[in-house]
């Protein structure tokens, strides 16, 4: 899927100038990611160098019903550490956030999530999400 809502306001966002990393705490342990810029966009969903589409492209299973497009909150992650770095969350996004269980301060979704590259990261990819059904990678 992929693309964009047609129905929301665009994010505003910054991407990196320099080489970072992000740390993502997922069921199956910990995987930390060096984030290349001159590598942005690696894929097509959600914004380009978000951190849904850092996850995706480098093998790590981020829910993402809508295909990254702010219309659902399947890809809720919590920053727990460079969230300064992110952009801050659209009023799009804070709606879809109220839909997240588990919701906190730090609390973004993946898709709009954009960091900027001054800080490294470190993301925890909750357990549970509103998406009951999955399908098999294609």
């Amino acid at each position: 899927m992929g693309g964009i809502n047609p129905y929301i306001e665009s994010a505003k966002y910054r991407l990196p100038t320099r080489p970072y990393r992000i740390s993502f705490r997922h069921a199956g342990g910990e995987t930390v990611v060096e984030v290349d810029p001159s590598r942005i966009p690696y894929g097509r969903d959600g914004l380009p160098g978000g951190i849904l589409e850092i996850a995706l492209a480098h093998g790590l299973a981020l829910d993402h019903a809508c295909g990254g497009v702010c219309a659902c909150s399947t890809c809720h992650v919590i920053v727990r550490q460079g969230i300064e770095s992110c952009n801050e969350a659209s009023d799009a996004e804070l709606d879809q956030l109220d839909n997240a269980p588990g919701l906190t301060s730090m609390s973004r979704l993946g898709c709009q999530s954009v960091p900027d590259g001054s800080q490294d990261l470190a993301v925890e990819v909750p357990g549970w999400n509103r998406n009951l059904a999955k399908e098999e990678h294609h």
